[in-house]
């Protein structure tokens, strides 16, 4: 009987999508067997994901994939550990409950105008596997290859239907990424250069041994490459209006998903390649600035869309903000942060995609009465928007309570600066989603700015002949009441959820558990020496350099 561990499998998490997108595209005439073969494929994924959770859940540490018969570093490695594994259970499940929502509506089947289905949901399962194939990348050149695939599939994804306002904003999205793949790309093949690998273990050993100064620009070029993607300030102009152009299942999985794999490159980056606290305050800035800027820019948005697009934008914020404060509570605040604003903004995407199929509109100078049109809409609004807002007990007043005690343990000036900024963007963004509920849900239709609703009695009912409302679909709604009940759960979960965390957090800074699997127990030993060297990540040892200065660890 032929042995094999669970984490032999971690390469079916990007294999199967791309195998099911496949299949997926043959049954162009069949769409009700492609939903099926799409929906089918997510499930098996999902429950290899788990497995995968579950297992390093139990045995901790990390354990990694060899593929090709080449040893690292040379080959292509796949590494899974606490981080990786929970970021993969999070976005399947986040994919799938959005496909299926998607599927009820119409979105890329024959009966829509919008596109055929034989390219939206084989695109999906793409970006699936891109999204995957980043989350498991043990080298930097197999992190570009993941977000490569998630550009191209999310530019077809974006312009579904081909009309004007999405192409346009589809040519921004592409010009944007393509840039950020740029300067990626020269940054890899900078270091590779440098240090005659990408393996991102083996940097983690060699990456000390250079130039401080060229290991600063190095730093920085990745920072910017993947702060494109993460869209932080200034970096962040291209979302607000790229998202809202697509359809609602299309934009809450770009809100939930895309941007997080930007920020996991960051982590990655900080806690694995260049630990220290050399460019920290840069980070505490930017975190900062993109808190405070983008809940400024949701305060004067008038449609849905775009309101939770600069939304999206602040609370990247705070989880730069979890890694710039560079110690263990702020790391941990960070992983379940990520995945708390994964659910929670994903399922007000899809509550704005039920307002919008109930209304016609996500306008918020249109809409009102909301609350006595659709009951059950404004409770599956409310709930994730008291959580974004902070509110207790959920999860996101739990998020932030950690990112603040981060900030308080820092102790410098600017992170004082930051947790004031982070309590400021928390009440406003609390106050963005109150005004959304009193203009949509609250207000009556009567009530609203639109010109046509203020117009005479025949005037409203005659705009009402043209709009009909729509009942509530059972298609729609189920999905959205799975994700809402996911974000309550997160808080139920919250004690264990916060542990894993905790314990994903403290990989991350020893790095020994990653190197150890990838690179075997010799340079896992190195490794923790210089863990021991610096003891506090961030604290001691700030010359930003990937090892200290006088390691010997790489050199062979």
């Amino acid at each position: 009987m032929i042995d094999i561990s669970v984490v032999e499998l971690a390469p079916l998490s990007v294999l199967l999508p791309i195998l099911g997108a496949a299949i997926a595209f043959t049954l162009v005439r069949k769409p009700v067997s492609q939903v099926a073969v799409t929906l089918s494929t997510l499930a098996i994924t999902l429950a290899l994901e788990i497995w995968l959770l579950i297992d390093v859940w139990i045995h901790g540490g990390a354990e990694a994939v060899l593929l090709g018969g080449w040893e690292a570093p040379i080959g292509i490695v796949l590494v899974v550990d606490r981080f990786s594994a929970l970021m993969l259970v999070v976005s399947s499940v986040v994919v799938m409950l959005v496909l299926l929502f998607s599927s009820a509506q119409g979105v890329g089947s024959d009966e829509s105008p919008q596109q055929p289905v034989s390219i939206f949901h084989p695109t999906f399962l793409i970006l699936t596997a891109g999204v995957s194939n980043a989350f498991l990348a043990g080298d930097l050149f197999n992190l570009y290859v993941g977000f490569e695939i998630l550009l191209t599939a999310s530019y077809v994804l974006l312009t579904i239907g081909g009309t004007g306002p999405r192409v346009r904003a589809g040519v921004t999205y592409v010009v944007v990424s393509v840039v950020s793949s740029v300067v990626f790309l020269v940054a890899i093949a900078m270091i590779y250069g440098a240090t005659g690998t990408v393996n991102m273990a083996d940097l983690a050993m060699k990456l000390g041994d250079l130039d401080p100064d060229l290991q600063q620009l190095l730093h920085l070029m990745l920072l910017v490459g993947f702060g494109i993607k993460a869209a932080v300030f200034p970096l962040s102009f291209w979302l607000p209006d790229s998202y809202p152009t697509a359809p609602a299942p299309v934009t809450a999985v770009f809100a939930g998903l895309l941007t997080k794999v930007g920020v996991y490159a960051i982590i990655r980056t900080e806690t694995l390649l260049f630990p220290g606290d050399r460019v920290n305050s840069l980070l505490l800035v930017i975190s900062g600035l993109t808190m405070i800027v983008g809940i400024l820019g949701a305060l004067v948005q008038f449609d849905i869309k775009r309101v939770l697009s600069f939304t999206l934008v602040s609370h990247i914020g705070y989880m730069i903000f979890g890694v710039a404060v560079s110690n263990h509570i702020g790391l941990t605040a960070t992983v379940f942060y990520v995945v708390h604003h994964i659910t929670i903004q994903t399922a007000l995407f899809l509550v704005t995609g039920l307002i919008e199929y109930r209304t016609g509109s996500a306008n918020l100078d249109r809409l009102g009465s909301m609350l006595k049109i659709s009951p059950l809409v404004a409770i599956l609004y409310i709930i994730p928007a008291l959580n974004l807002g902070g509110i207790p007990p959920f999860s996101g007043f739990i998020g932030k309570v950690g990112l603040v005690q981060a900030g308080v343990a820092n102790g410098s000036g600017l992170a004082w600066v930051l947790v004031a900024a982070s309590i400021i963007t928390s009440l406003l963004t609390l106050l963005v989603m109150m005004r959304i509920w009193s203009r949509v849900f609250w207000r009556p239709i009567e009530d609203s700015e639109d010109p046509a609703m203020r117009g005479t009695e025949e005037a409203k009912r005659v705009d009402q002949r043209k709009k009909p409302l729509r009942k509530d679909s059972p298609g729609l709604v189920a999905p959205t009441v799975a994700l809402v009940t996911v974000g309550v759960a997160l808080t139920v979960v919250a004690g264990p959820l916060f542990e894993f965390a905790d314990e994903a957090a403290d990989d991350m800074i020893h790095r020994t558990p990653y190197i150890q699997a990838v690179l075997g127990d010799e340079a896992a030993q190195q490794a923790q020496l210089e863990a021991d060297q610096l003891e506090a990540w961030g604290i001691e040892g700030s010359d930003g350099a990937g090892t200290s200065q006088d390691s010997e660890g790489g050199t062979n």
